[in-house]
């Protein structure tokens, strides 16, 4: 495998890792304006990912970074053309992240309401964002002959993007109140399974027509496996889910996550972003990979902190593994934030 492939590969990985993890961090959060009752049970759901969330997003930055310094054309052409999308998404990350940390700082009961809200609707935008920008990557945007996304904003609004924004909101929330089954105890997880069981048909009819439309319009059917994948895997989530098999579920919908982005990627390559007006115009894997020599040397720094990467976020995970309900808030928990949301 040549150098500029295993690139791509890795990107790719490293995107599938981020949503994976990511994913039901958003779904906690759409969730926490949707599922829970009160703020005794949002505290609880952001109690969940309280000492995950950020550890998650390093897969984002990690991403974002290899494809600055793997594919240079890419990433220039990715932040120029999809700057407005990206930004929102930017100020999404930061707002859900100050919320995070500052909801707890101060005992009003207003303080903390607000930054709840923020956290709720910044990681809605955030799941229809990212769904609309990978929707349009993978079906192509006007880029010119010098490499210059030539169409406004409103252009990447189209309906196979609305579509993909849906179907990662539906996605996400899905993977989240799996999660958020998996890690509760008392009313709240029973509720979190029928949710799940609800959102699971919605976000099957969704992806049933975005995946479709995207195998229609491809010039490849590499991506028809991971369709596959995808489908048995949405009905492993159903099943388990309606069995109260928590873990198989998140298991499934997790290999759901999965089996989506590689789809994405699958149909994508070799192409980076292919060009609406011309074919001759779009982004090649060969053609916007930086040199062989930046390449091997970012192989060798990949290969040394990977391990450690996953070694530490394991542990984390391992570490705070145990399921929490309202009964487990500190009793300051209804006036004054409790730390454990905010670690």
């Amino acid at each position: 495998m040549e150098l500029h492939t295993l690139w791509f590969v890795v990107i790719a990985v490293l995107w599938v890792g981020y949503f994976f993890l990511e994913g039901f961090d958003f779904g906690i959060g759409v969730l926490t304006g949707t599922l829970a009752r009160d703020r005794a049970e949002r505290r609880v759901l952001i109690n969940t990912i309280g000492p995950v969330w950020d550890g998650n997003e390093v897969w984002l930055l990690t991403a974002g970074g290899a494809t600055f310094a793997a594919f240079p054309d890419w990433y220039a052409t990715l932040f120029s053309g999809f700057y407005l999308p990206l930004l929102a998404i930017l100020v999404c990350l930061i707002v859900r992240g100050v919320a995070f940390e500052y909801r707890a700082k101060r005992p009003g009961e207003r303080w903390q309401r607000n930054w709840e809200h923020a956290i709720f609707v910044s990681s809605l935008v955030v799941s229809v964002l990212w769904g609309v920008a990978f929707a349009n990557i993978v079906r192509g945007v006007p880029i010119d002959a010098t490499g210059e996304v030539v169409g406004g904003p409103l252009d990447l609004l189209s309906p196979y993007a609305l579509l993909g924004g849906a179907v990662s909101l539906a996605l996400f929330t899905l993977h989240g109140a799996l999660f958020a089954a998996l890690k509760t105890v008392g009313d709240i997880r029973v509720r979190a399974r029928r949710w799940a069981g609800r959102l699971g048909l919605a976000t099957g009819l969704l992806a049933a027509g975005f995946l479709g439309w995207t195998l229609a319009e491809a010039d490849t059917a590499r991506g028809v496996p991971a369709l596959v994948v995808a489908g048995l895997a949405l009905l492993g989530t159903l099943l388990a889910n309606a069995r109260g098999r928590e873990g198989w579920a998140f298991l499934c919908s997790g290999v759901l996550v999965v089996a989506v982005v590689a789809m994405w990627f699958l149909t994508l390559f070799p192409q980076l972003l292919p060009s609406s007006l011309d074919p001759a115009w779009s982004l090649t894997v060969a053609e916007s990979a930086s040199s062989p020599y930046t390449l091997r040397i970012m192989t060798w720094c990949a290969a040394l902190a990977t391990p450690l990467v996953l070694l530490y976020q394991s542990w984390t995970y391992w570490v705070f593994r145990k399921r929490i309900g309202t009964q487990h808030l500190a009793p300051a928990a209804h006036g004054a934030g409790d730390a454990g949301a905010a670690a």
